[in-house]
């Protein structure tokens, strides 16, 4: 089923940044867009509720206007919103599952679970910057010498110093009669974090096993998936989920060593027939070569046989 936790642009398009064609990548562009905090709440309240939208379509079982409504929820997103963001691409992964679109699921699922890595590496860098004794130390020198430079300004950049100090006063002083902006949206919980990354990894493990034809790659990357979970504690996962992820790893090792062995029989046979090309004008045929395996060591040894398919 869908999340129900919260996560169009609100931007006009006079707002949009104007792309450069040249740009390799133009959504690098449109991420660099600062939102304020009115335009980022008003854009967190539009997403919430077209997710609410998409959500009560899942639970009617419309889901093929349930996911291009959470498609829509994601568009007023700035890319700071990791968490919110993260949450729909997990439920687009859900409805990607449901009308058969496993290609896709894993494609939503792995967004999401990206998402969730990037608001733990991103915690993890403003703690260890917050414990940084050295950066610390940085910062004030770079202060003091800020200083320094300050004090041998002449006299027309005082002069500009304090009219740009008197137009400060003056924004300030009106502002105090402004209605303060919205706060920010409180970071998300661990728990909340985990719950989402357990939802996304069961829906990408399922959405790899459920890729036709088998391969080697989706299997084993099902496989991975599944291995992941089973490592959880007892009580991450539901009695239901905690079963299926045992009954599919075991049902996943043989298909994954028997697609390995028909994708690698594939491949040799093509190197195979392209030896024969290259070795067929000077008489001479892959069969002439033969690998034999050494019991002892395990490695192998290749043999000539100049007679070998006459």
């Amino acid at each position: 089923m869908a999340d129900t936790h919260p996560s169009k642009d609100t931007h006009s398009k006079d707002t949009q940044p104007e792309l450069n064609p040249n740009d390799s990548n133009p959504q690098d562009v449109e991420d660099e867009v600062q939102y304020t905090p009115e335009e980022e709440a008003a854009a967190m309240e539009e997403s919430q509720s077209l997710k609410a939208e998409a959500t009560a379509l899942f639970t009617k079982g419309d889901i093929h206007n349930a996911l291009s409504v959470y498609e829509d929820a994601l568009m007023p997103l700035p890319s700071s919103a990791r968490y919110a963001r993260a949450v729909l691409h997990s439920n687009i992964a859900a409805c990607h599952l449901r009308v058969d679109q496993p290609t896709e699921a894993v494609k939503a699922a792995t967004t999401a679970l990206n998402e969730l890595s990037a608001i733990e590496d991103s915690t993890s860098r403003s703690k260890s910057d917050k414990s940084d004794p050295d950066l610390n130390a940085k910062d004030e020198k770079n202060d003091d010498d800020d200083d320094d430079v300050t004090k041998g300004k002449g006299r027309k950049e005082e002069r500009e110093r304090e009219q740009e100090q008197v137009d400060e006063e003056i924004i300030s002083s009106g502002a105090k009669t402004a209605a303060p902006p919205p706060p920010p949206p409180p970071p998300p919980a661990q728990d909340d974090i985990a719950r989402i990354r357990i939802k996304s990894l069961l829906r990408r493990a399922r959405a790899n096993a459920s890729i036709r034809p088998e391969t080697w790659s989706s299997l084993s990357s099902a496989q991975t998936d599944y291995q992941a979970l089973s490592k959880l504690p007892p009580s991450a996962l539901t009695a239901t989920d905690a079963r299926n992820v045992r009954d599919m790893l075991r049902r996943l090792e043989p298909k994954v060593k028997e697609a390995q062995e028909r994708e690698m029989g594939e491949m040799w046979s093509k190197l195979k027939e392209m030896g024969n090309g290259l070795l067929k004008p000077f008489g001479l045929s892959t069969n002439n070569f033969q690998m034999v395996k050494d019991e002892a060591t395990g490695g192998y040894s290749m043999n000539f046989n100049q007679n070998a398919g006459k």
